[in-house]
């Protein structure tokens, strides 16, 4: 690809610049080579399309929210077979850029509910928040759909193994379940 037909890179902010009275609107599709270096960073086999668009909102004096949607169309490895699985991302994606944030310090800090709030960057670069939003997005793990797991049976030698079907039949809950399925009437064993 020579430079005349290189694609063009996705939109990054400077914060500083970006205007406190109206929306900053942006909308990015991933060229070849970007979704190439995207799959590779977030070990996936490929990334077919990748379409990124929303707007960057002043909220007060200093601060920014980030509004967008993903889409996507992605190739996962399955979790048994590593057999390619497919899969669309269609995604809502938020982040609030604070001025003042401030970094909870301690040994135990609680987790905020709003997992959306981020200290201001100098820069809010397009590609790594959608690289963020998908990597948060992927189905965590993918399966074929003939994927089958079967069975794990270990033993040592000369020693009948332990299966979960044995695991069942033994277990105090398959006892307790004998007792409440054998019926037991009330009379003098019940609280008074």
């Amino acid at each position: 690809m020579t430079k005349a037909e290189a694609e063009p890179p996705a939109p990054a902010y400077r914060t500083g610049a970006l205007p406190h009275r109206k929306s900053t609107h942006f909308a990015w599709e991933a060229g070849p080579e970007a979704r190439a270096a995207l799959a590779r960073s977030l070990d996936l086999p490929a990334i077919a399309r990748l379409r990124f668009a929303g707007e960057i909102r002043p909220e007060g004096r200093e601060d920014f929210a980030l509004t967008a949607q993903l889409s996507a169309d992605v190739t996962q490895a399955c979790v048994v077979t590593l057999a390619p699985v497919p899969a669309r991302i269609d995604e809502p994606v938020l982040r609030r850029y604070l001025a003042d944030y401030v970094e909870p310090e301690g040994d135990e800090v609680e987790l905020s509910e709003d997992d959306s709030v981020e200290p201001l960057p100098e820069r809010i670069d397009i590609a790594e928040v959608a690289r963020e939003a998908l990597a948060l997005a992927l189905p965590p793990y993918p399966r074929a759909p003939d994927a089958d797991l079967g069975e794990a049976v270990f033993a040592g030698p000369g020693v009948a193994p332990l299966r979960d079907a044995d695991l069942r039949e033994t277990s105090p809950f398959a006892a307790l379940q004998g007792l409440v399925g054998g019926g037991k009437s009330g009379g003098d064993d019940e609280p008074g």
